[in-house]
């Protein structure tokens, strides 16, 4: 009952091409995508600040021992 059968699926993408037309649906696709790609940049940039951050803190470790 809580499972969506394959009638179901056609039913939402005839109700999706009566709202946006069989035109907008690849401008949709193409938007969602960048959206996708553009979040996922993002996730990625705090994790290399993140380990700049450690690279950086042990190199500066390594040229205190170096120089003590």
């Amino acid at each position: 009952m809580g499972s969506m059968s394959m009638g179901h699926w056609l039913v939402v993408l005839a109700v999706i091409v009566l709202l946006f037309g069989a035109k907008k649906i690849p401008e949709l696709a193409k938007g969602v995508g960048k959206g996708i790609k553009s979040f996922k940049a993002e996730m990625e940039e705090p994790i290399q600040k993140v380990e700049n951050k450690e690279e950086n803190a042990s190199v500066n470790k390594a040229e205190e021992t170096t120089k003590a």
